[in-house]
């Protein structure tokens, strides 16, 4: 993701748009229109056709995204992407985004570590002029120095602020810690030393390796026919380089647990983050994994930890872990904060709690109120035009069948009490990384206020 949202504020949709995407099928309505569509230059996508509202919203994908950024200068990848609608073609900054916003078009990049994201959303009467800015953007970015310096200075003030927060700082160590020499530990929005050493030229380059067709992944939602789909695919994307040059990435799995470190930094509240290797979306065990996790540590309110460390103990206002895959590797990552004198504690408490999960697995009614609440559950992220876009670009990216969303729910249902108990062993029966950020216990006031929620 970008790590800091200028979109928010000067890219929004109308009134009458906003209320249009908030209104489309049901998930199982939409499973069954999604078509694999290829326009006639040979750009596909994902399409479901919907005319209930006068809205199209495009999520789209080149593989490469911050694994593309050099050694030394990670953050490229995340500046293009700040960067790519601040003017292009015959449109400066100022101008670029007085179109996007007299026609009520949202138009953002972003980078992740394995993909360099797009989004357009528009009404269905602006969509040429939102697919021809589009085209501009990736086609004919203008980079200028004015604009490069602010976004610079937006970033490095961002990362500055980032170097005082022990949350981000927790994170970075964790990924530092799992992945060593591996781009998956450079962080995503650079560094303090290597955002100020990215070039104009660094950043040319970049869109010339990893924009191109053959990486390009694309779901559209919305009210527009196919004919008129194929055309402005092929104007957006069609004179785009055929080929992308993606320097390759390994396959890494992430450092074998236990492992802990700490930085000492003097902030009211400790965070600690924690996890360790996990499971590749291809796995054929990652269904077990997603409802294991869910029961562990990822259902808020319900989970094991949330039960263990707040409810039962009052050790934090929050706990939460979650399974992030990539498309080299993979980590299970939890978060917590509390005071610096109940930091071992609550470290204590979560490695008690995962050490019981390993030996023993969810309980037959664990598993069951897990796979019942994950089944509907799939109806409510899937309720926008916006969020439907999303998780079809993203079942492309994991490289997931068109028929996923119809076959999700029978997958749930396949995981057994014995499988579950097995990955649970798999994933965390050799301990946790973990991370603390915060003042040692003993710097810590007697009458330190109760831990905030992250």
């Amino acid at each position: 993701m970008t790590y800091f949202f200028r979109h928010a504020a000067r890219v929004v949709l109308s009134v009458g748009a906003v209320a249009a995407v908030l209104i489309l099928p049901t998930a199982a309505r939409a499973a069954a229109k999604i078509q694999h569509f290829v326009s006639p230059g040979g750009i596909e996508a994902w399409f479901i056709q919907d005319a209930t509202v006068p809205v199209i919203a495009m999520e789209y994908a080149f593989l490469g995204g911050a694994t593309q950024d050099p050694a030394t200068k990670p953050g490229l990848a995340n500046m293009v992407a700040s960067l790519l609608d601040e003017g292009s073609g015959d449109l400066d900054s100022k101008a670029y985004h007085e179109r996007l916003e007299r026609r009520a078009i949202e138009l953002s990049f972003s980078a992740s570590r394995d993909a360099f994201r797009g989004s357009l959303r528009m009404l269905r009467d602006t969509r040429e002029e939102a697919f021809d800015l589009l085209h501009m953007a990736l086609t004919a970015p203008r980079f200028d120095p004015a604009d490069v310096e602010r976004i610079r200075s937006q970033i490095i003030s961002m990362l500055r602020r980032d170097s005082t927060n022990p949350v981000p700082l927790a994170n970075r160590q964790f990924f530092a810690t799992a992945y060593k020499d591996h781009p998956y530990a450079r962080p995503v929005a650079g560094t303090l030393a290597s955002v100020p050493t990215i070039t104009r030229s660094d950043l040319t380059d970049y869109v010339g390796h990893v924009i191109a067709r053959d990486t390009l992944r694309i779901a559209v939602v919305g009210d527009i026919d196919p004919e008129t789909l194929g055309r402005l695919l092929d104007h957006t994307f069609g004179s785009l380089p055929a080929k992308a040059h993606l320097e390759p990435v390994a396959e890494v799995k992430a450092a074998t647990p236990p492992l802990a470190s700490r930085i000492d930094l003097d902030v009211p509240q400790t965070s600690i983050t924690f996890g360790g290797p996990g499971m590749k979306r291809s796995d054929p065990d990652f269904m077990a994994a997603y409802v294991d996790n869910y029961i562990l540590g990822g259902s808020g309110l319900q989970s094991r930890l949330y039960s263990e460390v707040r409810e039962k103990r009052g050790l934090a206002y929050s706990v939460y872990q979650s399974l992030l895959w990539m498309d080299n590797s993979a980590v299970v990552i939890g978060n917590t904060g509390t005071r610096a004198d109940r930091a071992s504690e609550t470290m204590a408490e979560i490695e008690k709690q995962v050490r019981r999960f390993a030996d023993e697995g969810p309980t037959a009614k664990e598993l069951e109120d897990a796979k019942s609440y994950l089944k509907g559950s799939q109806m409510l992220s899937l309720d926008t035009s916006s969020k439907l876009a999303q998780a079809l670009l993203q079942y492309q990216l994991d490289r997931l069948p068109i028929d996923y969303i119809e076959k999700r729910n029978a997958l749930i249902d396949a995981v057994t009490l014995d499988q579950a108990k097995e990955v649970a062993k798999r994933l965390w029966g050799q301990g946790l990384i973990t991370v603390t950020v915060g003042r040692p216990a003993q710097t810590a006031p007697a009458d330190a206020p109760a831990p905030k929620a992250d």
